[in-house]
């Protein structure tokens, strides 16, 4: 690939969908916008491959260049600047707060869960320790003069990937959507209201019923979150399709890279296996689940993935590389695959005292029945995306974890405020 990794993701329009997350963490206690714009543009210093701007070189591709300016902090608006516009001094990121809401927004081109919470922590951890005049016990969060860690900035590149015959083929079948929902979120400006709902869950009810029915996390929410919508879709689709993102870095040797390059995960439940066993429901989850992680098989995925990105290197110009990246995105272009629904789990991190002035946190993405799952110390929370305001998905979800024997807390909805790209036209 001619460019960084980080870049082509640019290339994708955004007319119906931001391209970007926006992290919300509740702190305990009201948020000082003062104290938080000096944490924020301390804890910078700690992620240089942050703090860039997008430029166009004389081919039309996007680049990222060092940009020196302040990150800006504001107060949460009702509707928010975009990524790269100068209103946020043409970085990739921004933060905003509200009442004891602190709200960071990236472009997701950057990175993922796994490249964007720790800069988040970072915060954090520079935030409290300013505000409250102490040094809070959190020796996995990075400080802002830390050393980057081996590979932090490195990029994957096609020859990490293996050449192997995957052990696993995966016949896809067109998933059932909640495409009427679909089209009221899109299309039709009276119904449409992107939100969110975060629902908490004590770790300690989760994982005893994980251990009871060989589950993991991941593979026990799709299972509620498929029982959920087999309450909902009509009974002629006979099959609902659960999707995962998995971040490959550990399977090509970058453990440490902020980088995001994922394969998908699918997992296929015949409606009538919804109504059964929970344990088999959760071994057949997990072996699916594993397979479709093999590098032989997550490999092909991304190797499809390179080689679009070495395809929009070969256009000319930046709008043919925007047009190419149009037609043939493996998101959202001919060949697109999807789920019934996307759940993903970024996994525990330790916040160590953090924890203490934190209520919760979740990443806030696109979709409709796109979960983010996220954890710290005893909590599990997961943040419930919706194109439309309506109580009747959470409701079920509500009534599925009950059922199971795993109560939640629910807050919300609130709503999305998605920051958009505005990048240099040439």
């Amino acid at each position: 690939m001619k460019y960084s990794v980080d870049t082509y993701r640019l290339y994708q329009s955004e007319k119906r969908f931001a391209h970007t997350v926006r992290i919300h963490v509740r702190m305990k206690e009201p948020v000082d916008i003062d104290v938080l714009e000096q944490a924020v543009n301390t804890a910078i210093r700690r992620y240089p491959y942050f703090a860039v701007r997008v430029s166009v070189d004389e081919d039309g591709g996007y680049v990222l260049v060092p940009n020196d300016k302040r990150i800006v902090v504001m107060p949460t608006a009702e509707k928010m600047p975009k990524v790269g516009s100068d209103a946020v001094n043409n970085h990739l990121i921004f933060v905003d707060c509200s009442g004891n809401d602190i709200f960071f927004n990236i472009s997701h081109t950057m990175c993922g869960g796994k490249g964007f919470l720790p800069w988040v922590m970072t915060n954090v951890y520079e935030y409290v320790k300013e505000k409250y005049n102490v040094e809070p016990y959190a020796p996995e969060v990075r400080k802002p003069d830390d050393d980057l860690l081996p590979g932090e900035t490195s990029e994957p590149t096609m020859d990490m990937l293996t050449t192997e015959a995957p052990v696993y083929k995966r016949k896809f079948q067109k998933a059932p959507v909640l495409g009427l929902d679909y089209l009221n979120g899109l299309f039709n400006p009276f119904k449409r209201k992107p939100n969110y709902t975060v629902l908490t869950v004590d770790q300690n009810d989760l994982l005893k019923v994980i251990k009871a029915n060989d589950s993991s996390v991941l593979s026990f929410f799709f299972i509620i979150f498929a029982r959920a919508l087999d309450r909902v879709f009509p009974e002629k689709d006979r099959v609902i399709v659960a999707e995962a993102a998995h971040n490959m870095r550990d399977s090509v040797g970058l453990p440490n890279t902020h980088c995001d390059f994922l394969s998908h995960v699918y997992v296929d439940y015949d409606r009538d296996d919804l109504k059964g066993d929970l344990e088999k429901l959760g071994t057949r989850t997990r072996g699916q689940m594993i397979l479709q992680t093999d590098p032989s098989v997550s490999h092909e995925q991304v190797r499809k993935l390179f080689e679009l990105y070495e395809a929009v290197d070969r256009e000319h110009g930046l709008k043919a590389k925007r047009k190419y990246m149009a037609d043939n995105s493996l998101a959202t272009g001919k060949d697109a695959q999807h789920g019934s629904f996307i759940a993903n789990y970024t996994g525990q991190m330790d916040w160590g005292e953090l924890a203490d002035y934190v209520e919760f946190y979740v990443f806030i993405i696109e979709g409709h029945f796109t979960v983010e799952i996220t954890a710290m110390a005893d909590k599990i929370f997961v943040g419930f995306m919706q194109l439309i305001n309506t109580d009747k998905y959470i409701n079920l979800l509500r009534e599925e974890l009950d059922r199971v024997g795993v109560p939640c807390t629910v807050e919300g909805p609130f709503p999305k405020r998605l920051p958009k790209h505005e990048l240099p036209a040439k």
